[in-house]
């Protein structure tokens, strides 16, 4: 049997010497670039977890950041000459996002948790430079990446359908699916970025029958984690990603037929499994959720059995006969037929209900956008329920900008600043989309940064996959705004073959899409998990450039270089790719410091608890060195200095602790507790008032106050109450 062409060994005439390393690179198989790809995306899912923990998300951003440090190295040294560099203002932009998100930390009212943010822009800027790096060598690799995005997003959904088939393997008792990132969003999330990789691999003309099997199980276990996850945004994300899949890919009879395939045994988990209350509810003993794990993990064993032989048997089918035109075009119109029934159906059963139509569309828009709305709980019913919590996270956002609209209150500040405003005692780390928590944390301008970075790449994307209008009006614009008495005619593109790459690109597109969308409607842009699967795959389209119709304009645009992409002598490429390798260098230090600072304060404690008090007393002083932005080491040496006797040394060390961060309560909270055991009861009451006014309804703080008022009154000092206002020293969000 004859090799394809493109796997073919190059052949060379003598004296032409071996291969180069560039060569040998890109002619390594795809299946060990796939299970390679696929294996640094999984890891990074079960590594950073729900991600936050420094110990869990600072080694992956480490290696994160010096992968792409190094690939770019690579790239700068080999990437063929009078190549232009595809995505390159995206790349920019990027960086600039991560610088101003490092910037932030000079006016943050949270700078440790805005140089923690800065930490991970970095490390998305490494996977993002990483793969235009890639790209940038062997363009021809995106099958691999597709294949490894669809393996990661299995491994990672499989493993979380375990955790429900096997209880044990997680200590969790709550009936949404969650492992591994603790958070059920992102299980769902993780399962729709794997969908337009499984339509790809199951109705592509190429590859072996059995692999293009294998996408049925692959995306019945997709569906079914999504499904599970209880997650609205997935289920919102997933149709828009398959009615975009279905109107851009010309290959719709061929996806009908996967997703019929894989729908019928995901309905079948799906019904099963909300109806088993074993299954889905909260909270439930050790032995009634191992019960019903099993007999859930039989029947999925089961239906991915017969979603295997029905792969196999669609693949084999498809592979061995074409339907006549007339019958697609047939079987087409009964499909739209179908599909338009949908949305009848429910209008109608939106008419026959009590409110009717116009009183259901206005009950559902106030259930999103009311925020005292009531939320919905954590079991099946929630994906039938429009109550959220988005809408009072929203307008808390807004609230704070309104504070600071130009700068923004610094990076990952949200949730300081919204403590003193929320009408609620639930904690928000963050405000539940992307673009809320941009404009509370960064303000104007990093909106605006924001918003040139999605323009970049949406014109970089649809230069990479041919999504493009069909007449120049770019080329008709600028040559208006240069001569306006001249109107050039507008020229018209050549139409871009729906040739496999284009399909692929197209796949990882959608694959960014539904990664982007998700993130403006949850926080999973935090969750290097899920962040790192779309920012790969939105950087391999933007750096692929335009797909080149023919050979015959392949070798034009090689020949025919611009005098600007000339070539770059090689010990210019090697001092490059140097700079690159210190600045990866530079990134990864930065990133470990704050993890040292937190090791380093923990040993303090152990050694204060041990009586150690001049190693600790070092230790927290080592901690302050490495993250002086952190206020736990200077409250912990506070604590040590205290305990030396030396109380006076320690009411300071806290004074200037909250000089340095008047937003912190917790800082106030260590002053105020320290001034009330020195018998400093109008200054610690003080102190204690502004904790109450930065975290209302924290009730720890209302408790520690509640003490505070107590010691000061058994000792006969004068009570206090909350006051309105802040002290002098602090300031509002």
């Amino acid at each position: 049997m004859t090799p394809a062409a493109d796997s073919r060994p190059v052949m060379r005439r003598p004296g032409e010497g071996p291969p180069s390393l560039r060569e040998r690179i890109a002619a390594r198989p795809d299946p060990l670039v796939t299970l390679l790809l696929g294996a640094i995306l999984a890891a990074v899912a079960f590594s950073t977890g729900g991600g936050g923990a420094l110990d869990a998300t600072t080694v992956p951003e480490i290696v994160l950041t010096l992968l792409g440090a190094v690939t770019v190295a690579v790239a700068t040294v080999l990437a063929p000459p009078g190549q232009r560099l595809w995505g390159g203002i995206t790349l920019a932009l990027f960086a600039a996002l991560a610088a101003l998100t490092a910037i932030s930390i000079t006016w943050s009212i949270d700078p440790a948790s805005s140089w923690n943010a800065a930490n991970l822009l970095f490390a998305y800027l490494g996977t993002f430079a990483a793969a235009i790096a890639l790209v940038r060598i062997s363009p021809r690799r995106w099958a691999a990446v597709v294949g490894a995005v669809v393996l990661a997003t299995v491994v990672v959904c499989g493993w979380s359908l375990l955790s429900k088939v096997f209880p044990a393997l997680t200590d969790s008792d709550v009936g949404r699916l969650r492992a591994p990132f603790d958070y059920w969003n992102s299980v769902g999330l993780m399962a729709v970025l794997g969908m337009p990789g499984c339509l790809w691999l199951g109705t592509r003309r190429d590859g072996h029958a059995a692999l293009r099997g294998l996408a049925i199980p692959a995306l019945t276990l997709l569906l079914t984690a999504m499904i599970l996850s209880f997650s609205r945004g997935a289920v919102i994300v997933t149709v828009l990603t398959l009615v975009l899949w279905v109107a851009i890919v010309p290959l719709r009879l061929r996806s009908a037929a996967a997703l019929i395939c894989a729908a019928l045994p995901t309905i079948v988990l799906g019904v099963w499994a909300a109806s088993n209350d074993s299954l889905t509810q909260d909270g439930l003993p050790d032995d009634v959720r191992v019960s019903a794990g099993h007999e859930f993990g039989l029947l999925l064993l089961t239906v991915s059995i017969l979603a295997l032989l029905a792969g196999l048997a669609y693949a084999f089918a498809t592979s061995r006969a074409q339907m006549p035109p007339a019958n697609r075009r047939n079987v087409g119109a009964v499909l739209l037929v179908l599909v338009a029934l949908v949305p009848v159906a429910g209008i109608g059963k939106l008419a026959t209900s009590d409110r009717g139509v116009g009183g259901s569309v206005s009950h559902v828009w106030s259930q999103l956008t009311d925020p005292n709305a009531i939320p919905p709980s954590n079991d099946p019913s929630r994906l039938t329920s429009a109550g959220s919590l988005r809408a009072r996270y929203w307008d808390d956002a807004l609230k704070i900008w309104r504070y600071a609209r130009w700068s923004g209150v610094g990076a990952d500040a949200y949730d300081t600043a919204r403590a003193p405003i929320q009408a609620d005692r639930l904690r928000a780390g963050h405000a539940h989309g992307y673009v809320f928590q941009t404009i509370a944390d960064l303000g104007i301008v990093g909106i605006g940064v924001n918003a040139l970075l999605l323009l970049s790449w949406l014109v970089a994307a649809s230069r990479s996959t041919g999504l493009r209008p069909r007449r120049r009006y770019g080329a008709w614009l600028l040559a208006v705004l240069r001569s306006p008495t001249v109107r050039l005619p507008l020229e018209r593109r050549e139409p871009v073959p729906w040739t496999p790459e284009r399909v692929g690109l197209v796949t990882l597109l959608l694959t960014a899409v539904a990664f982007g969308a998700h993130s403006a409607i949850d926080w999973t842009w935090f969750i290097p998990g899920n962040a790192v699967v779309g920012l790969f795959a939105a950087a391999w389209v933007a750096g692929r450039g335009p797909l080149v119709a023919n050979a015959a304009e392949a070798a034009t645009a090689t020949a025919t270089p611009r005098r600007r992409r000339s070539q770059i002598a090689a010990p210019t490429r090697l001092a490059l790719a140097t700079m690159v390798v210190l600045a990866g260098l530079v990134g990864a230090w930065t990133i470990w410091q704050p993890l040292r600072s937190q090791n380093a304060d923990f040993a303090a404690y152990d050694a204060q608890a041990s009586n150690h008090l001049q190693d600790a007393r070092a230790d927290a002083q080592h901690a302050i060195d490495l993250n002086p932005l952190w206020i736990d080491p200077r409250v912990t040496l506070a604590g040590i200095q205290e305990s030396q006797g030396r109380a006076d040394e320690a009411v300071a060390t806290l004074e200037h602790t909250v000089a340095l961060q008047p937003a912190s309560s917790q800082a106030w909270l260590a002053l105020g507790d320290l001034l009330i055991r020195q018998r400093d009861f109008s200054r610690g009451l003080g102190a204690f008032a502004a904790a109450v006014f930065l975290d209302p309804r924290n009730p720890a703080v209302q408790t520690e106050l509640a003490k505070a008022q107590q010691a000061a009154q058994t000792a006969g000092a004068a009570p206090s109450t909350t006051s309105s206002t802040p002290p002098a020293s602090t300031t509002a969000p």
